[in-house]
């Protein structure tokens, strides 16, 4: 009997409260929000536009930064819009339907930000580790054996997570949060929880963790690699591996606080973890553009004479 009335009890309508404790200030949250919004489409649609126009640029690599541009364009475009009009016009309510898509949009695409990483820190082990080979094992046929299986993990264990969270019994419905956050609508619900925590710390291990993890021990072995060949070392292959580590730490630093600050006890306020959150998403889609156009000759270079500046160098 208790069983029947809890499930018909259950919310199929949600309120995205986040930041509701700022009260009146709230609306004001408007105007940062929308520049970087602005900010990251302009860049990382620049940037796509500066390598799939210029021929010189369609290198493995560059490509892969395209792809890397790609994602991080998408990201924003799937929760910000929504955040904003919540912002200016306080409208806050989403469906079950849409949280569920929502989240698994911004799971699944996000995970591709570390992947991404992956690939790279492959391309550029095989360029400096093995460069007689390099051509064969980049040909596509042969990368493929390196994008089908983590491509699959992301969609699998993202798929699981979502579709648990889908299935659970809703008590509550006031979210605090300004998107569809795995763990903060899973603490909505009735009952334990343990099973979808356990399955939101997999995705968190399983992906980003172990891609980093992956992407450590090739920088590793590309770092000995050079300073292991006699004469100067290769201060272009260092710049480049830089680049990608620069880009790694920011990413996995704000990944791993913002889903931690909710499964981990700490002395956050509600407001700050949806700041981390919101920060681990927009942050380095407005960051990655700018490093990769700045520190990448090759695009700097074509960015530079794009925007009517000419660089001898």
């Amino acid at each position: 009997m208790e069983e029947a009335l809890v499930r018909n009890a259950s919310y199929t309508h949600f309120i995205l409260d986040g930041f509701s404790d700022l009260g009146e200030l709230r609306p004001l949250l408007f105007i940062p929000y929308f520049f970087m919004f602005i900010l990251s489409i302009a860049a990382n649609s620049f940037l796509l536009y500066i390598i799939i126009s210029t021929r010189a640029l369609h290198s493995p690599m560059c490509i892969l930064i395209a792809l890397m541009a790609f994602v991080d364009l998408c990201i924003p475009v799937f929760f910000a819009p929504n955040m904003l009009v919540s912002f200016a016009f306080n409208l806050r309510g989403i469906s079950l339907g849409g949280c569920l898509v929502q989240m698994f949009c911004l799971h699944f695409t996000g995970s591709f930000q570390s992947t991404v990483l992956l690939w790279m820190a492959l391309d550029r082990y095989f360029a400096i580790c093995t460069p007689l080979f390099y051509h064969k094992r980049m040909a596509f046929r042969s990368f493929l054996s390196f994008v089908i299986p983590p491509v699959i993990r992301n969609v699998l264990v993202n798929t699981l997570m979502v579709g648990l969270a889908g299935k659970r019994t809703f008590c509550l419905n006031t979210m605090n949060h300004c998107f569809c956050e795995h763990m903060a609508l899973v603490q909505l619900s009735c009952g334990d929880v343990s099973i979808n925590n356990l399955v939101g710390l997999l995705n968190i291990f399983g992906i980003p963790v172990a891609d980093f993890v992956l992407i450590s021990a090739s920088y590793v072995l590309i770092f000995f690699s050079i300073f292991s060949k006699s004469g100067k070392p290769n201060m272009k292959a260092i710049n480049t591996a830089m680049t990608h580590i620069i880009v790694m730490i920011v990413n996995l630093s704000f990944a791993l606080i913002a889903f931690l600050s909710y499964r981990v006890r700490n002395n956050f306020s509600l407001s700050s973890r949806v700041f981390l959150s919101t920060m681990y998403l927009l942050f380095p889609s407005c960051f990655n553009p700018l490093i990769y156009g700045i520190r990448t000759k090759e695009i700097r270079k074509q960015v530079l004479k794009c925007i009517g500046f000419t660089s001898s160098h």
